[in-house]
């Protein structure tokens, strides 16, 4: 896991406009998808990824909460997103993250004027980054990589980190 996040999503063929967009990812794939539906994986208190603790400002052995989610097009998962909030966090503006449940973090959160995106980071993921045996949990086969963006959203100096792996059943939505 010794790759570094970068500012640009160099080599995403077939993703780019999907990966580089700054909307919110739950409308893109809810206008792309009949049916969307959000499948709940986990919401718990956990350690944050070694990539993700400079980032959201967190010590090793601090717990954080770590929500799971995929993001599905019927019943086909097209995005995996994983959110980080530090305890403070959830003192704040953030204190319903834990009770959404079935709820997408953009309907329930990103839409509103408060909420503010720090600039998109881009990796692409193998199999020896913690969120990419998570991602292919559905898949018969599975890429070599997959494409990952992540940001934080800020309310106040509240903030969260969102990290996106897009699926290969993404490209279907183009």
């Amino acid at each position: 896991m010794n790759q570094s996040w970068k500012a640009s999503p160099v080599g995403a063929r077939g993703l780019s406009k999907w990966v580089r967009s700054r909307g919110s990812l739950t409308a893109r794939i809810m206008e792309k998808c009949g049916k969307f539906s959000v499948r709940h994986v986990s919401n718990r208190f956990s350690r944050a990824n070694r990539d993700e603790l400079g980032r959201i400002g967190v010590k090793r052995n601090e717990a954080v909460l770590v929500r799971e989610v995929y993001l599905c097009c019927a019943d086909t998962p097209v995005v995996f997103a994983h959110s980080v909030a530090s305890r403070g966090s959830l003192k704040g503006p953030w204190r319903k993250l834990r009770f959404l449940g079935q709820k997408s973090l953009g309907s329930a959160y990103l839409s509103s004027p408060r909420v503010e995106r720090d600039d998109l980071e881009f990796l692409s993921i193998s199999n020896r980054h913690p969120l990419y045996e998570k991602s292919c949990k559905y898949m018969k086969i599975r890429p070599e990589k997959l494409w990952a963006r992540r940001s934080l959203f800020f309310i106040g100096r509240s903030a969260i980190l969102v990290t996106e792996v897009f699926l290969p059943e993404i490209a279907e939505l183009s």
